[in-house]
């Protein structure tokens, strides 16, 4: 089968970060599914693990963590799929990718796809969508049925994947007031037509902002550049309030958050599959409630570019926009 992969980790510019390859199909284990790929999304984590992690000797590692796609065929204790199933998921970061014609993943990680969206509209949504979700509702404990009406999250980063679906999330199933960043006038509009009541800029002081709006958060969720942003958000953040972060800001010191009794939440959307938890089957769940929500016209893919077929050269292309920093929505590659 076609697949893309690479041998030597690196940056994106050398001429073997990425290899269109051939491997052998992969084969369904007791509790997996085999998928026939229909389009992939690539995200911040698809760079990351190319510059990080190098495969064994000889060795190719594929990459990619969201699909969209056909059951192919399924394993002997698969209890919930069966062949024809159109579905999306996002994998596990210990097993081999999506970017290939074939690829297994553990059912119990896997969704419904939207039957109103097509591929490439699902397949921007899986790992966003459960990281956005873990973090709101799981890791921050925010309540569908509580009232939030007198308090507000700032969201930072507010136009990218994450922060797309996640403003989405909160204006559909909560009254929380929505604060998100971003800096350009076309990722203002984004994160507004995402749903934001309030966009700020993340270039300037984020606490005086804030401060201008006359709120102060209970919640921060910060998607990107939180060693940057820290002091400040230490600064606009209610007492007693709740940060959550997803991105690898380094040794942040804690003890800047004891003053305000601050609450730090981790989320990394890959724990229940790495740990085998035994709630690994709450993503397939949250990919489920999803796909429910954007039938019901809810929620919208967020879904901004298709950037060409599934191959080494469009990949590049998709990893070098990610590591720019200039994203808006998913980026989505569609067929082989």
């Amino acid at each position: 089968m076609k697949a893309v992969g690479y041998q030597k980790m690196g940056p994106i510019d050398r001429e073997d970060a990425l290899v269109d390859i051939e491997l052998e199909h992969p084969v369904a284990g007791a509790r997996d599914l085999l998928v026939k790929v229909h389009a992939v999304s690539v995200n911040p984590v698809d760079t990351k693990v190319r510059q990080r992690r190098e495969p064994e000797p000889g060795e190719w590692l594929v990459l990619g963590y969201d699909a969209a796609g056909v059951v192919e065929a399924v394993g002997r204790d698969v209890e919930n799929f069966k062949p024809g199933d159109a579905v999306f998921y996002a994998g596990a970061i210990d097993r081999q990718g999506t970017n290939s014609e074939y690829h297994v993943v553990d059912e119990r990680l896997v969704g419904k796809k939207p039957q109103s969206l097509n591929y490439a509209e699902a397949a921007a949504l899986p790992l966003t969508s459960i990281t956005a979700w873990e973090m709101l509702f799981h890791r921050l404990a925010l309540s569908q049925e509580k009232s939030y009406s007198s308090t507000a999250i700032l969201l930072i980063g507010g136009a990218g994947g994450v922060g797309s679906i996640a403003i989405q999330l909160l204006r559909a199933l909560t009254d929380i007031q929505v604060i998100a960043t971003a800096s350009r006038p076309e990722t203002k509009s984004w994160a507004l037509d995402c749903g934001a009541h309030y966009v700020i800029d993340h270039r300037d002081s984020l606490s005086q902002q804030i401060a201008d709006l006359g709120l102060a958060p209970q919640y921060v969720f910060s998607t990107t550049h939180t060693n940057h942003h820290y002091t400040d958000i230490i600064e606009l953040i209610a007492p007693q309030g709740h940060l959550g972060v997803i991105d690898d800001p380094g040794d942040l010191s804690i003890m800047p958050l004891k003053q305000k009794s601050l609450s730090l939440h981790w989320e990394f959307m890959f724990t229940r599959s790495l740990c085998n938890t035994p709630d690994i089957s709450e993503q397939g769940d949250i990919l489920n409630k999803v796909a429910s929500l954007v039938d019901a016209g809810t929620l919208r893919s967020t879904l901004s570019s298709i950037a060409g077929k599934i191959n080494a050269a469009e990949l590049g292309q998709a990893h070098a926009v990610i590591e720019s920093g200039k994203v808006c929505g998913k980026i989505v590659l569609e067929g082989f």
